[in-house]
């Protein structure tokens, strides 16, 4: 049996899945926000609740925000921010007695694709997530790639590549610095670009409500959005050449974006071709809690 942990900010996502990944168990609840021992608690009564309705014991693997330092051992970058600075995997197996497997949740979502989703069977996957936020994770043969301190595939805050004079400094992000690739690909970006523009006050869905709709202004925001997140992928193409680049998120969901994205790529790509797929996420929403059940398996290969 494998156990997965999705800890959100706002819920808690669990399940159980046997060996040929059907699920046996899934639960949900909210998350104890601001409640370090809180949270604890409710991952510990999610994995008992989990077991007792799959009739058997299990590994478990938690999926979360930021990393667990591999200096400190103590949770760092996590926009939950009640976590930050507490020991959190040390913790969790005192609360649970047992080992627990601990990786960030977009490195969660890359291998739940590369075992079984959109990337299954392929060396390399490479997911991103654009939702309220912007982030990747890295898989190789079906197994998380952190790096050495933890921050393996840490895309949302590094600038955006190739900038334009106007794209310079970049809007403000909460991390400190100006330009970061969350500050123009995330949902709430591509709603303030399209702000900043003259298109009127709407939120990301509201946007895509009007390009579909057929509002020039909204046509105008989307293919600002793709340039800009062709050449951000572009940057990691370069660096790694993945198999797969699988999306997740709630953008995921608008094939508007995806549509046009390899022409995006393509002329930024320091190759003489690109053809590497593009596909949204097989499991979805439930991709990252899955992903965190597999991080027991054993690598391919």
């Amino acid at each position: 049996m494998r156990i997965g942990i999705d800890l959100g900010g706002t819920k808690i996502a669990g399940i159980a899945l046997d060996e040929t990944g059907a699920t046996r168990g899934e639960r949900r609840v909210a998350t104890p926000r601001g409640d370090y021992d809180g949270t604890l608690g409710a991952i510990a009564g999610l994995v008992a609740a989990l077991e007792a309705e799959a009739g058997a014991p299990g590994t478990v693997g938690v999926g979360m925000p930021g990393a667990v330092s591999p200096r400190s051992g103590r949770v760092m970058n996590a926009n939950s921010v009640w976590l930050n600075g507490r020991p959190f995997a040390a913790d969790m197996e005192r609360a649970l007695g047992r080992l627990v497997r601990v990786e960030n949740d977009a490195n969660c979502l890359a291998v739940s694709e590369a075992v079984d989703g959109a990337g299954a069977g392929l060396g390399l996957v490479w997911a991103i997530i654009l939702g309220t936020g912007v982030g990747s994770g890295i898989a190789i043969q079906g197994r998380a790639l952190s790096g050495r301190g933890r921050i393996a595939g840490e895309w949302g805050h590094n600038p955006l590549p190739r900038p334009r004079d106007d794209e310079r400094p970049g809007p403000a992000c909460y991390c400190g610095r100006h330009g970061c690739l969350e500050t123009w690909l995330s949902g709430p970006a591509l709603a303030a670009d399209h702000a900043r523009h003259g298109g009127g006050a709407l939120v990301g869905e509201g946007v895509i409500a009007a390009l579909r709709a057929g509002d020039d202004a909204a046509g105008a925001t989307l293919a600002r959005y793709r340039d800009r997140l062709g050449r951000g992928i572009a940057h990691v193409v370069n660096l790694i050449d993945p198999d797969v680049i699988v999306i997740g998120g709630g953008l995921s969901r608008v094939p508007e974006i995806l549509a046009g994205l390899p022409d995006a790529i393509a002329p930024h790509v320091f190759s003489d071709g690109f053809d590497t797929p593009i596909l949204p996420s097989r499991h979805g929403d439930a991709s990252g809690v899955r992903g965190a059940a597999w991080l027991w398996n054993p690598p391919r290969g």
